[in-house]
């Protein structure tokens, strides 16, 4: 079977479990999420056995993993709409085929320069930061403790940042560096999350507000593990970081 059908059967497939999850009583809900998820992970490495390599099973396939959690919960928070429910799950289906595909590059592209890598890293920053997205608004719509927030964004964004960094170099192993740059990231980011929960502002912009700075955090790192990161570079990060510190203000409430 080749590679693209395999992708369409898995894409398929995950979507199929997407709309059957939510028919879960609500009690276990969260549980069939938890169980889709891991045959999320099964079913992508079904998918992208050919050429997967033993550190793959951490570097690549954790992150179709996390985008199919992402989604669920995400369609659990949805209102009972039959219109805009079906069009998240074609949405579903579409991303989780282009992911798939995006891993496959990352995994053919090891130790060799192919043309679809800068296209697969485009690709695999924007499913980053749409993982993000939708992860962190589940979180803070739970109304959760402020330090189960900080935890659970940090469980999230540490795979997430990890396998963009590694992505960057593609590394024949789990090295150090992309673990310490992940850690410190991921560090910033819990205590963000933290800080976020008591703000006075909608659970979207809180989540938007955290995927802007993984955003500018990332595309930082990755301008250093590419060994590119000059004073030009840092001088436009710092001017985004200020226009969206800028906006945030904008969005607080007026006492």
């Amino acid at each position: 079977m080749r590679r693209r059908e395999k992708f369409v059967i898995a894409a398929a497939l995950l979507g199929l479990g997407l709309f059957l999850v939510q028919f879960i009583s609500l009690e276990y809900r969260y549980w069939a999420i938890l169980l889709f998820s891991f045959v999320s992970y099964l079913i992508s490495a079904w998918a992208l056995a050919e050429d997967l390599q033993k550190f793959e099973w951490i570097t690549i396939l954790p992150f179709p993993t996390l985008y199919a959690g992402g989604v669920s919960l995400f369609y659990f928070l949805l209102p009972e709409n039959i219109v805009s429910r079906f069009f998240i799950l074609g949405l579903f289906g579409v991303g989780m085929y282009a992911l798939l595909l995006t891993s496959n590059i990352y995994s053919v592209a090891k130790g060799k320069a192919i043309q679809l890598l800068h296209a697969a890293h485009a690709v695999g920053l924007f499913f980053t930061l749409l993982t993000s997205l939708l992860f962190t608004n589940t979180i803070y719509s739970l109304h959760l403790p402020f330090y189960l927030n900080g935890l659970l964004v940090g469980l999230v964004h540490f795979p997430l940042a990890y396998m963009s960094l590694w992505s960057v170099n593609l590394e024949q192993r789990v090295e150090k560096r992309e673990v310490v740059l992940a850690s410190l990231l991921n560090l910033f980011l819990i205590e963000l999350a933290v800080i976020m929960s008591f703000f006075p502002i909608s659970d979207w912009n809180r989540a938007l507000f955290i995927m802007a700075i993984l955003y500018l955090g990332l595309g930082v790192l990755h301008n250093f593990l590419r060994g590119v990161l000059f004073s030009n570079t840092l001088r436009e990060y710092s001017l985004v970081a200020a226009f969206v510190g800028a906006v945030f203000l904008l969005l607080l409430p007026l006492k």
